[in-house]
């Protein structure tokens, strides 16, 4: 015969329903089913809408022009405009517009007084400045002699790039009617799951609409055209003080599109965020002057460097995230009952009653014994 392990391997469990008037048990029960019932048309059917396929990478692609023009009256009068003020991109998405200047004028490699306002130039005597040894964070080469700067500052005499840079910044940027120039920014994505494509720029026959428009979230939201000083005010930020000494904004265009719906309804958003409050860089322009001596032109460019970055989402109805989604709705509604159970078995104080109605032993009856002759 087999032993009371075995048997019990091979015994039978079935459910067993027993109606229990507890009306604690029995609310808690129906509240923990709203809850579920909740989770599925709320979160999961409204707001995470767990019914689509949703596509978080699309293809993107970024196309920036500046129009704008200025005059400053630094190192002479110049008009500044789109070509001069924009430089090419120093990373993807990224654009430079100048906002504020020091010029250098007429540079030539000689030997010079080194500037007061670097510490490692400053010197007493000839043994201060020992020939061959560069400038720490300086403009050039040691020559080995002591020179006066000025009444007031004795400097190392070096050879670079005579005279050495001017470091006297304005009080005021050279060129705050940047403020007013436009930013055309054309994105286009591509949720290559869907096949769908979008682009942010309005499908319009008139030719002349881009070069009239202003972005507007309210009354022009379909034009990507935006005026600099909008955008610096919307970071939270005036142009004034950031063209000073240059500063950092992200651009972040966002899509966020429910396929399921006219396409005419997927547009983007825009936001703009302040990154840093200080963008300088060098540059110089070199010519060659009558005496066939080589001179440059250096700028130290301030100016506001806008980083674009483009985010999107797409979903649309599919069956398989549906049938997952209800199915963890249902597993929900299953472990409300499994909650009330263990409440009832464990923490009423009617446990032991609930215990003997909830698990009861089915027993076949015995067989009546042989008749005997």
């Amino acid at each position: 015969m087999p032993g009371p392990a075995c048997g019990s391997l091979l015994d039978y469990k079935t459910a067993k329903f027993s109606l229990t008037r507890n009306r604690r048990v029995g609310l808690l029960h129906r509240l923990l089913q709203l809850g579920a019932l909740g989770y599925l048309l709320g979160w999961v059917l409204l707001l995470r809408k767990g019914y689509q396929e949703r596509d978080t990478s699309p293809r993107v692609a970024v196309v920036t022009k500046v129009k704008g023009a200025v005059a400053a009256e630094a190192a002479g009068r110049r008009l500044w405009d789109a070509a001069d003020l924009t430089w090419p991109p120093q990373g993807e998405n990224v654009l430079f517009l100048v906002t504020n200047f020091i010029a250098t004028i007429q540079q030539a490699q000689g030997t010079c007084p080194e500037s007061p306002s670097v510490l490692d130039g400053m010197c007493t005597e000839d043994a201060d400045c020992p020939m061959g040894n560069p400038v720490v964070h300086g403009n050039g080469i040691k020559t080995g002699k002591c020179l006066m700067f000025n009444a007031t500052h004795s400097t190392c005499e070096i050879y670079g790039w005579c005279p050495v840079e001017n470091g006297t910044l304005p009080r005021k940027s050279l060129l705050a009617e940047a403020e007013n120039f436009t930013l055309f920014i054309k994105n286009t994505v591509h949720f290559t799951k869907f096949n769908f494509s979008k682009c942010n720029t309005l499908q319009t026959t008139d030719p002349s609409y881009f070069k009239s428009c202003t972005y507007d979230p309210v009354f022009n939201p379909f034009c990507p055209v935006f005026r600099v000083r909008d955008m610096v005010e919307a970071a939270g930020e005036n142009f004034g003080d950031l063209a000073l000494l240059g500063g950092s904004i992200r651009v972040l265009i966002e899509w966020n599109c429910d396929l399921d719906h006219s396409t005419t309804q997927c547009q983007p958003q825009y936001s703009f965020s302040l990154q840093d409050t200080k963008y300088n860089f060098r540059t110089a322009s070199y010519y060659w002057g009558s005496q066939r001596q080589l001179y440059r032109n250096l700028l130290k460019l301030y100016g506001i460097r806008f980083d674009l970055s483009v985010h999107g989402q797409a979903g649309k109805f599919s069956i398989v995230p549906t049938a997952v989604s209800f199915g963890t709705s249902i597993a929900f509604f299953g472990a409300a009952t499994m909650v009330c159970d263990l409440v009832l078995l464990y923490l009423d104080a009617k446990a032991d009653l609930y215990w003997k109605e909830k698990f009861e032993e089915a027993r076949p009856p015995k067989g009546k014994p042989e008749a005997t002759a």
